[in-house]
């Protein structure tokens, strides 16, 4: 059965903008085949989200569709986080993550406490991080936060009680960049979000350490809520042991096929997806990773082959190859805005202030 999303009233759907040779895939592709799961997305509500294994298979598939609607509609009008104070709380440097949260809020109408910098908060005075917990909670109604340290989030829920979202943790994980990588890819092939396995399974290439490298971890361990749908993970690094105890755990247990190499080129042809990094984020200091692996125009990428990027790149990614049809981290990080508004409607309980055209599933 399906009913309207929110109260009686409609909006007008965009037409995707005009492009270059890089992707921009029409998120309605999404839509055809299914609508977002009403339940999966209101379990969410006041729900801290710490890991990609938060999520379930069905709340990602349903944060995604609930995306593409907000990707492809004007909503700004009916102000569905009106209200609302959201903290965001970065004690790394950022750019795409904290403006790309503050975006998708100030376009839902709603409100935001920013610390771009930790230094400038009690942190520099020694504060402890389960005290300015403690006083969040008087301040806003979500906190999305950025830290150094992988075990920040565990010390802030100390004095927190507010949901907190986290943005990267240190090694640990970036669950929404995760979130938005997943949401390009479902744009580029809309059979990931079914039951049924894609006519050709998907080679998928990682360029990087899922052990150290939270953005390639949380890619990762999302993956494998698509298992159904890949034939193999190739792992490109230049480290013996790239995946660490506690992920090559969670990846036995799923028994998804995973293969480990130090040489890109000799898999690279036969790959159907190309999951690029090269930062990893150390304490408080920034490493380039993996720097002799390199793509460009010229690189012998399979036919219909996509690249996926987190951003910022370094010499790993040439420019070259941003104006071809390989180039999907644009619209990745373009698509990250509207997964993260899904994601805030849920989490803060606002998803009957949408337009009421939108169809949703029980």
């Amino acid at each position: 059965m399906n009913e309207p999303l929110g109260p009686n009233k409609s909006a007008e759907f965009l037409e995707p903008p005009e492009t270059s040779a890089s992707l921009r895939p029409d998120p309605r592709g999404i839509l055809k085949d299914g609508a977002p799961n009403e339940p999966a997305l209101r379990a969410l509500f006041r729900k801290s989200i710490l890991s990609v294994r938060d999520f379930s298979r069905e709340q990602i598939i349903s944060l995604c569709r609930l995306a593409a609607y907000l990707e492809s509609v004007e909503i700004t009008a009916y102000h569905p986080l009106d209200g609302k104070l959201i903290i965001t709380a970065f004690f790394e440097a950022s750019t795409r993550t904290r403006i790309s949260f503050e975006s998708a809020t100030l376009r839902l109408d709603g409100k935001i406490i920013s610390i771009p910098e930790g230094g400038q908060t009690g942190v520099k005075k020694g504060e402890g991080l389960a005290d300015i917990g403690e006083m969040f909670n008087a301040y806003g109604d979500l906190v999305i936060m950025r830290h150094t340290e992988t075990d920040a989030l565990e010390r802030i829920q100390r004095g927190l009680r507010l949901p907190i979202i986290n943005a990267g943790n240190g090694t640990g994980e970036h669950p929404t960049q995760a979130l938005a990588d997943w949401y390009a890819l479902m744009k580029w092939c809309p059979g990931l979000a079914l039951d049924e396995p894609i006519a050709e399974p998907l080679n998928i290439g990682l360029l990087g350490t899922p052990g150290s490298m939270r953005t390639v971890k949380s890619f990762l361990l999302m993956a494998l809520a698509f298992k159904q749908h890949i034939n193999s993970v190739t792992i490109v690094s230049e480290m013996a042991d790239p995946l660490g105890k506690p992920v090559e755990e969670i990846v036995r247990e799923e028994g998804i096929a995973v293969k480990i190499t130090n040489d890109m080129g000799k898999h690279l042809s036969g790959l159907d997806v190309i999951y690029m990094n090269s930062i990893v984020c150390i304490g408080d200091q920034y490493t380039a990773m993996d720097a002799s692996y390199k793509l460009d125009a010229a690189s012998p990428l399979k036919e219909g082959a996509v690249i996926l990027h987190p951003l910022a790149r370094l010499e790993e990614l040439d420019k070259s190859l941003d104006a071809t049809p390989h180039n999907l981290y644009f619209a990745q990080a373009h698509g990250a805005v509207f997964v993260r508004q899904a994601l805030l409607l849920s989490v803060l309980g606002r998803l009957y202030q949408l337009p009421g055209d939108i169809q949703l599933t029980h």
